[in-house]
């Protein structure tokens, strides 16, 4: 089965991350489509996805629309029992649904205090009362799936929709500065070094949109960004894949990591990932394959 996915900004949509994870990590064939807060274009790019009101969107091949991320979560989940989407366990399955649903509807301090925000990190923030009583139901919820998961970085061993879902907030920690335990600061760092995170913030980094509705008035800083890998630019392929992974045209421009060539294209894609030249030396420098 083929999916269409809408998706909002990558360096803020924090909805619209979960979602692309999951089809990510999961290598869930998919064609991704993206629209812009804040624009006059925004309702327009919505009304093929009817009756979505927000992003993420997902369309399957039957017509079947998905217009909510826990719709999304269980909807794939239903249609792919091939995939160890959730824990095998009963128990840890019934925990990683529990999970979900909690972040789905709950948190409400930490995400209005704390909207995603990938560009980078905001120093001197001080959290209220109300975000650190979410910062801990957090903590005990992640000890608790991991008492029931096994061994992995991941919440229950390995990698799951409940890590897909819980990777804006372990965004949010870094970013804000959060105080955690040494198990809850591993479980971000796990998300800050995971390949498919680091591609999706690079593709915001290159898109270089910054939104002022996101702004705290705070002191900017780095974001806590594993080591970025060294990538140069090559004149010709072959590369290892043909087509853009980005606007789904045919390669064009290439470059070079660590021995291996990879292919991108300059058409004129809608977030301009691939067409913006001066985005390129930055989406080249973040790139994880």
């Amino acid at each position: 089965m083929a999916y269409d996915l809408l998706i909002g900004d990558k360096s803020y949509s924090s909805w619209s991350l979960r979602a692309w994870l999951l089809f990510e990590r999961f290598e869930i064939p998919v064609n991704i489509h993206t629209t812009e807060f804040y624009q006059p274009g925004f309702a327009e790019d919505l009304k093929p996805w009817f009756p979505a009101a927000t992003v993420p969107a997902v369309r399957a091949s039957s017509g079947a629309v998905w217009t909510d991320s826990l719709a999304i979560f269980e909807g794939i989940i239903e249609a792919h029992p091939e995939l160890p989407l959730l824990p095998k366990d009963p128990k840890s399955r019934s925990a990683a649904r529990s999970l979900i649903a909690e972040m789905h509807s709950g948190f409400m301090a930490l995400r209005g205090d704390c909207p995603m925000n990938l560009r980078h990190t905001w120093q001197d923030f001080r959290p209220s009362e109300a975000v650190m009583r979410d910062i801990k139901r957090i903590i005990m919820l992640w000890d608790h799936a991991r008492s029931l998961g096994g061994q992995g970085p991941w919440l229950f061993g390995e990698y799951g929709a409940v890590d897909a879902f819980y990777a804006p907030v372990a965004a949010r920690i870094a970013g804000y500065g959060l105080p955690v335990d040494q198990a809850a600061a591993e479980y971000v760092s796990a998300h800050l070094h995971d390949p498919a995170f680091r591609r999706w913030r690079a593709m915001g980094e290159a898109r270089n949109r910054t939104l002022s509705e996101y702004d705290k008035g705070l002191p900017k800083g780095p974001w806590p960004e594993p080591k970025s890998r060294s990538a140069q630019p090559v004149a010709k392929g072959p590369s290892e894949n043909d087509i853009c992974p980005y606007s789904g045209g045919p390669v064009t421009h290439f470059l070079e990591l660590k021995g291996r060539v990879f292919g991108f294209c300059n058409a004129t894609c809608r977030d301009k990932t691939c067409a913006d030249p001066e985005a390129w030396p930055a989406f080249m420098k973040l790139y994880q394959s």
